[in-house]
């Protein structure tokens, strides 16, 4: 899997642990990932959070025989932030062959809770050409 030239490139976010039932990265909070009034910006946040799920979920299926897709995401701001680092700890809820649910949990240096999401993934075959 290949990260440069996306979106996780853009916003500077770091994979620290890739493994099927935990991912773990790290993303800045600076000029990049800040909204207009200096904190960090819950749209950066749901980035991170949905990266990290697909991340998980890649690495509990056959990349060359499937395709995975994010269908759903939500996510509860629960402490701002205007510098420093958020970490992102996604740990699956339901792996199934059609979707998988990963929880994701955003904290500080501190341990602090930032922000909380749960994301649906969609699994589906690849079409064979």
């Amino acid at each position: 899997m290949r990260f440069n030239a996306t979106l996780m490139e853009a916003l500077e976010m770091e994979l620290i642990t890739s493994q099927p039932d935990l991912v773990e990265m790290r993303m800045p909070v600076n000029q990049k990932t800040r909204q207009p009034m200096g904190f960090l910006h819950g749209g950066a946040s749901v980035a991170l959070a949905e990266t990290a799920a697909s991340i998980g979920a890649s690495s509990n299926v056959d990349l060359a025989k499937h395709l995975i897709f994010g269908i759903e995401i939500n996510a509860n701001h629960v402490k701002s932030k205007r510098d420093g680092w958020v970490l992102a700890r996604a740990t699956p809820k339901h792996i199934g062959k059609t979707t998988m649910v990963w929880q994701i949990d955003i904290v500080d240096e501190n341990e602090q809770l930032i922000s909380t999401a749960r994301c649906t993934i969609g699994v589906t075959d690849k079409k064979q050409t």
